[in-house]
């Protein structure tokens, strides 16, 4: 006697039959058609008045094209789309055909599952595996849905990114900066990639990745030329802090591109570095001395927490005292921007989550082909991610930091 225990499920590669899903398909197909039919009627009814010399209509029907296939997330769809003879010229004599907002002429697969495709690759599904994933999802009937559909996404992402980054910035404010830099394997060169990124907080407290760019080992140079060319393409102000780690590089070239900009050096950079001074058995306890600076309430609570920390290390760990004394003002810069937002400006955190997401896809292909291609990969990864992004706690509180008004510990002081 058969039991449950008995059953089989579908493995890779086979589709039992669903019912439910061959009747959506072809209520979707019906629905489709009766659709295209009725935009064609619509658009003959409204241009019937136009006639000839001879009193005949310039806008009539023609019979139906070749049948073709629409892949869809039900799976394929077969439509015959109907034919206008439209006769009719414009203003310039130029004659005017119709064309279908429903269906138009080179479609073959529905908006949802083209921004499906981009997702399952950039999420870790291989090329290798793309195949057997969509038929799956949707179907064996998915022509449209090759693994070499990839290899035309990466093409029109690289032109996105060169789009991109030439765009107008202009009236933008951007009131914090993120930046940070990041090494990627490109196959084909047998190297690492650098790629550096900026991410900036708006005036209402959204968070936008402002600037992707390829790196020579986050040079002071390489990161000049983001920053001037940002500057050159539209932001009329500078951001009111940035925050990043202890690259040299790039706070030379904030120096001299944003001379009166403030930064914020990454606790949690700093704090990798501190760690990397002590033995093993000992960080779990100097990590919570290092929290106490910089989870205190107030800056002088911070000082304080700062100073015992050193005295009691300083003797036998010089090298990781020295290693927090230089950059004291700078860890500490955060005290005087609202205390809604210190969650957000302690870390570099914006950016790290974001390029998880890049390193996970980039170990899943084993390295990008060439540097052209990390790049858009990078790209449209940060871009997705963005989706995400939550607003900054206290937004409100960023217009007065516009206007210069002044926190002490966090806290607004009011004005005499």
């Amino acid at each position: 006697m058969k039991n449950a225990t008995d059953t089989v499920l579908a493995g890779p590669g086979s589709r039992t039959h669903d019912p439910l899903t061959e009747i959506l398909r072809d209520g979707a197909q019906r629905l489709l058609k009766a659709a295209v039919e009725a935009e064609v009627d619509a658009y003959i009814e409204a241009h019937s008045g136009l006639l000839d010399s001879s009193g005949h209509r310039l806008v009539v029907r023609n019979g139906h094209a070749k049948p073709r296939t629409i892949d869809t997330g039900i799976g394929a769809i077969e439509v015959q789309p109907p034919r206008v003879n439209d006769r009719h010229v414009d203003e310039k004599g130029e004659r005017i055909r119709f064309t279908s907002k429903i269906l138009p002429p080179y479609l073959r697969r529905t908006k949802s599952l083209e921004e499906f495709i981009p997702w399952l690759y950039l999420k870790g599904i291989s090329t290798g595996d793309f195949a057997e994933c969509l038929q799956q999802l949707v179907g064996t009937n998915t022509a449209s849905l090759s693994p070499t559909t990839i290899v035309c996404l990466k093409e029109v992402w690289q032109q996105e990114f060169k789009t991109w980054t030439a765009r107008s910035l202009a009236g933008k404010r951007y009131v914090y900066f993120w930046v940070d830099g990041a090494y990627f394997h490109i196959r084909l060169l047998g190297e690492r990639q650098c790629i550096l990124v900026v991410v900036g907080a708006t005036a209402d407290g959204a968070k936008e990745v402002v600037a992707i760019a390829d790196g020579v080992r986050e040079s002071a140079q390489s990161w000049k030329e983001i920053l001037v060319e940002l500057r050159a393409r539209g932001p009329e102000h500078p951001p009111e802090l940035v925050v990043g780690d202890g690259a040299l590089g790039f706070w030379r070239a904030l120096a001299e591109a944003f001379p009166t900009c403030k930064a914020q050096r990454c606790w949690m950079h700093k704090s990798g570095n501190v760690l990397n001074c002590f033995p093993r058995s000992m960080q779990a306890a100097v990590k919570t001395d290092l929290h106490q600076i910089w989870m205190a309430s107030t800056k002088a609570d911070a000082d304080k927490a700062f100073d015992t920390f050193v005295a009691k290390y300083e003797a036998k760990y010089p090298k990781a005292t020295d290693c927090l004394k230089k950059d004291r003002d700078e860890l500490l810069a955060f005290y005087d921007v609202p205390a809604e937002h210190w969650r957000h400006i302690r870390t570099t955190n914006p950016i790290e989550s974001a390029f998880a997401t890049v390193r996970l896809r980039h170990r899943r292909t084993k390295g990008s082909g060439s540097p052209e291609a990390c790049l858009a990969m990078v790209f449209k990864l940060i871009q997705s991610a963005q989706r995400t992004w939550r607003r900054l706690n206290g937004a409100h509180l960023l217009r007065d930091l516009i206007e210069g008004v002044t926190f002490k510990d966090g806290i607004k002081v009011n004005a005499a």
